[in-house]
């Protein structure tokens, strides 16, 4: 664990987010910075750059874990489409140098926003707790 990576802090239970599913390789929670509604992010629990520095074990974990959500989010959300997006300390605009996976529910429009009532990016912690939970149930 990397005590100056959010990522592993929040695998610790150090800091707080809405989680959706874990396992002892991997944790699955929603982003804080919500593009779209049902955004999650999948992470292995221990600290890995990229994913080179993976063990396979851990990435068989992290990659069945995203795909179990996926599932679990187009059911829970009936987004028109899902989009999965594997993150690193190389991928552009990454503020989090852990490796990661982005669940990323797509909507037609922005009716998405509009059908759940939300007019910015940055839902109430309670909101992303309230769809992780509908989320979970799904699984």
């Amino acid at each position: 664990m990397s005590e100056d990576c959010i990522f592993c802090r929040i695998a610790a239970g150090a800091a707080p987010a809405s989680v959706v599913a874990e396992t002892s390789d991997a944790l699955a929670f929603m982003d804080l910075d919500q593009p779209t509604p049902g955004h999650v992010l999948v992470i292995p629990r221990c600290h890995v750059r990229d994913i080179y520095e993976m063990e396979a074990e851990v990435a068989a974990s992290v990659f069945k874990l995203t795909v179990q959500v996926a599932k679990a989010v187009k059911l829970a959300l009936a987004p028109d489409g899902l989009t999965l997006i594997q993150a690193n300390e190389r991928a552009g605009q990454q503020h989090v140098f852990h490796f990661h996976m982005h669940i990323v529910a797509r909507y037609s429009g922005d009716g998405d926003r509009v059908r759940l009532g939300w007019k910015t990016n940055l839902p109430a912690s309670s909101e992303l707790d309230r769809l992780a939970a509908k989320i979970r149930a799904s699984l």
